[in-house]
């Protein structure tokens, strides 16, 4: 559990981001990728990325094939074990587009990256699930050599020219296509929310956030893979909403840093299924899966068991029900929370 701890000062200063953060979505889709968690809100995403990495010049030579671009982003952020922070840098404020992210990106200090870059590589060889991101369950992946790890450690401006590179290709490629139904999904929930700011404050904003959060003045307690508190002291919080977070928020790992908590918004699961844009590999065909390969990269093959039926029900109960039904089936969900928070959907649509 996540233990956020307010202050007067704090209170008054929650903010509530209007958009995503590209720099965010790009990471929690890569976590997305590693995994077959949520198959009714992200099977037919993770099968358009599939149909783009098998297409010809998915496998290009050089960082501009795609399945290079996925490779080398997965090797800075693999999904459970600690993702640097320098990723995501903190806006104050405010939210940025990519190119702005990207600059900010490059902008790190030296000593930050190196002292970054060292903890991704020793978490990643130990196995250790660190708080930056983490998927309940999941094996710690096969230790992989960071993207340019060595030139990026010390700051090198044509290693950190190609990892602006990277970030920018896998955002055209595999997140700006279904930006229509990210941003519509999060102005839904941004609007709801904020209508729940405006008629009751703060506090009745932080109860927004259940069951995935529970406030408990003053500390909101966060569904969290480890045990950890964060004190806000008088630097307020930003709510950061995303389209690629699943089940439980995120924040950063480094408590020094501008606290901000990136939470999943509801997934239109009632028109996912028709998520991926023409020609992305989204109609009919086959239906293959990405998932973790055999050498820790990307692995394209036909889909697994809750896949294939997870389909199926949605096709004749629609997909918010068939999820529903899946997760009792599956999971053993006792009650509308642990309902809630496996599908992603609000308390109120659940009951």
């Amino acid at each position: 559990m996540l233990r956020i701890h307010f202050t007067a000062q704090d209170l008054a200063y929650v903010r509530l981001a209007r958009s995503p953060d590209p720099l965010w979505e790009i990471v929690c889709s890569l976590c997305r990728l590693q995994t077959d968690e949520g198959p009714i809100a992200f099977g037919p995403w993770r099968r358009a990325v599939a149909a783009q990495l098998r297409a010809p010049g998915g496998n290009g030579e050089g960082t501009g094939g795609r399945r290079a671009v996925a490779l080398a982003l997965r090797s800075l952020v693999p999904c459970g074990p600690y993702i640097p922070d320098f990723l995501t840098p903190a806006v104050d404020g405010g939210t940025i587009d990519l190119r702005q992210g990207v600059d900010r990106v490059l902008s790190t200090p030296r000593s930050r990256l190196r002292r970054e870059l060292t903890l991704l590589t020793e978490s990643a060889r130990a196995g250790v699930r660190g708080p930056g991101a983490a998927v309940p369950g999941a094996p710690p992946p096969r230790s992989l050599r960071p993207f340019a790890g060595e030139q990026l450690a010390r700051g090198d401006a044509g290693a950190l020219r190609a990892l602006g590179g990277l970030l920018t290709a896998y955002d055209a490629g595999f997140v700006a296509p279904y930006r229509p139904w990210i941003d519509a999904a999060v102005a839904s929930d941004v609007a709801w929310r904020s209508r729940e700011l405006a008629a009751g404050g703060v506090r009745a904003l932080l109860e927004t956030f259940r069951p995935m959060a529970r406030w408990s003045p003053p500390v909101l307690e966060v569904a969290y893979p480890v045990e950890r508190d964060l004190h806000l002291a008088g630097r307020g919080l930003l709510l950061v909403p995303s389209y690629f977070c699943w089940r439980r928020p995120i924040t950063l790992f480094d408590a020094a840093l501008l606290p901000v908590l990136v939470y999943p918004v509801e997934k239109p699961v009632e028109k996912s299924v028709e998520l991926a844009p023409a020609g992305a590999g989204g109609g009919p065909g086959p239906k293959a899966d990405v998932g973790v390969g055999p050498e820790g990269g990307f692995g394209v093959g036909l889909p697994t068991g809750p896949v294939a039926s997870g389909a199926s029900l949605a096709r004749l109960l629609g997909p918010t029900r068939a999820a529903l039904l899946y997760e009792v089936a599956s999971r053993d969900c006792a009650t509308t929370s642990e309902l809630a928070l496996a599908v992603g959907c609000s308390l109120p649509n659940i009951s």
